[in-house]
Formats: structure tokens, C-alpha cells, sequence
């Protein structure tokens, strides 16, 4: 690594905060204050901060939410199956919105 090489500082939600010089981050990272990204040859890729509870500012797994499509395995295949909306208004009625979407793909597909 070359003593004026700039390394890319990032705060915990990926804002960029700068750069750091090569030995500005060595010591972050040997003070504990920073997590190392490497490339894969080894060299210091980026320097990013802990989180206030000293956590890992990179998370390992995505935020698991609804899933909205899933693969169903049929007879001669799999084939991505998309999950029926059900959604309500404001009083808790519930209702389709099945045709209004069917329609507007047939005008789509019809021009």
C-alpha cells in the first residue's frame, strides 16, 4: 500500500464520509474503532464506522420481509408463483384488485 493512498470512509448507513489517509486508518482499525473492507488480493479496500452499540456496520443477512413471489415446482418445471394481494380500505373492507391490474396489462399487450 502506498503511504499516500487515499482509503474511503464510510459512516455505518453508507454515507461517505471521505478519506483517510493509509495510516489514519491503520490506526482506526487497530484502535477498534473501524471495520476493514479488503479486496480480494488482500489490500484495503475501505474503512467503515462502528455502530453506536459497537456492532458490524455491513449487515450479514438482508431484512427479511413479505414475499411477494415464491417458486413453485409443478409437473414439468418450476415456475415463479406471485401471491395474491389482499389488500383493505379504510375500514377494513377487503377488497380485489385483481381486474383493475388484468386490465391494464391488456391494454399493454394490445398496442
Amino acid at each position: 500500500m502506498k503511504p499516500d493512498q487515499k482509503i474511503p470512509y464510510y459512516a455505518p448507513d453508507g454515507r461517505s464520509l471521505g478519506f483517510r489517509t493509509a495510516e489514519a486508518a491503520k490506526r482506526l482499525i487497530d484502535g477498534g474503532f473501524v471495520k476493514p473492507s479488503y479486496g480480494r488480493k488482500g489490500h484495503l479496500k475501505a474503512i467503515w464506522l462502528r455502530r453506536d452499540d459497537g456492532t458490524s456496520p455491513v449487515e450479514a443477512r438482508v431484512k427479511l420481509g413479505t414475499r411477494y413471489s415464491f417458486i413453485e415446482t409443478l409437473e414439468n418445471g418450476r415456475c415463479w408463483r406471485l401471491r395474491k394481494l389482499r389488500l383493505r380500505d379504510e375500514d377494513g373492507v377487503e377488497f380485489n384488485i385483481e381486474p383493475a391490474f388484468f386490465s391494464v396489462v391488456q391494454g399493454c399487450v394490445a398496442r
